[in-house]
């Protein structure tokens, strides 16, 4: 990479070699054993992966699962977007020097963990979403735990947003900068909140629903410029 000040003026990208073997992997499993390895395919987030492997699996089986696991898949897929979104603001602020908001967005995904920990038994690779079902049901009052969770989340969340929005050191760090139109946004298939800050009003939660996400009411959260400072934006209103 060569840069001119903060601006990059020219850069090569070094791919090198992996191969995850998920495939391979999973000739030797079977259909809920195969759960374990969709966890290491973003251990960062393992339940979205669990349902979309779920989702598929159940599909193919003609299975229905009760409306109960729905609601139950979609909270842990909705705090594991809170978490992922913290995460991804987390490691730009510190990148561009905000260490603070960093330490904000990190503790902030601690708590969510707590929460994972308490339905699943772990943080990371949670294994929760079964072909046909879950491995458990989610405790007594977990609700309240959650509801505890999220109002901490959002006050933390605005903290965030004091420390960021009006920056001047944040904005020229994030505006008019890796701005991707909507036209190559759409060239690229690219998808979920870095579409949507490209203009692209497309969520897959509402434009094609599943597991019970067309009874919930939500706004999409879209922005026009698709540049880093809008991503930022999306992936805020998201929490």
């Amino acid at each position: 990479m060569e840069l001119d000040g903060e601006t990059v003026t020219k850069a090569t990208p070094e791919i090198g070699y992996l191969h995850s073997g998920f495939e391979k992997l999973g000739e030797d499993l079977d259909f809920n054993q195969y759960i374990t390895i969709t966890d290491r395919m973003n251990y960062l987030s393992p339940l979205c992966n669990n349902v979309a492997y779920a989702l598929a699996a159940e599909k193919l089986m003609g299975i229905e699962v009760s409306k109960r696991t729905e609601y139950i898949r979609v909270l842990m897929c909705e705090l594991s977007r809170i978490a992922d979104h913290l995460l991804n603001v987390g490691m730009l602020a510190v990148d561009l020097g905000a260490m603070t908001a960093f330490l904000y967005g990190f503790r902030l995904r601690e708590d969510i963990y707590d929460l994972f920990e308490i339905a699943t038994g772990t943080r990371l690779t949670t294994s929760y979403t079964l072909v046909g079902g879950l491995i458990r049901d989610i405790p007594e009052g977990y609700d309240k735990a959650v509801l505890k969770v999220l109002d901490e989340v959002e006050s933390g969340s605005d903290d965030i947003e004091t420390l960021l929005n009006k920056n001047r050191i944040w904005h020229d760090r994030t505006k008019k900068i890796g701005i991707i139109s909507k036209e190559d946004a759409i060239s690229y298939g690219i998808s979920g909140p870095m579409a949507r800050a490209s203009g692209i009003e497309w969520d897959i939660r509402v434009n094609e629903p599943y597991s019970s996400y067309e009874e919930f009411d939500f706004d999409v959260a879209i922005a026009l410029n698709g540049d880093v400072f809008d991503r930022y934006l999306v992936r805020m209103e998201e929490v």
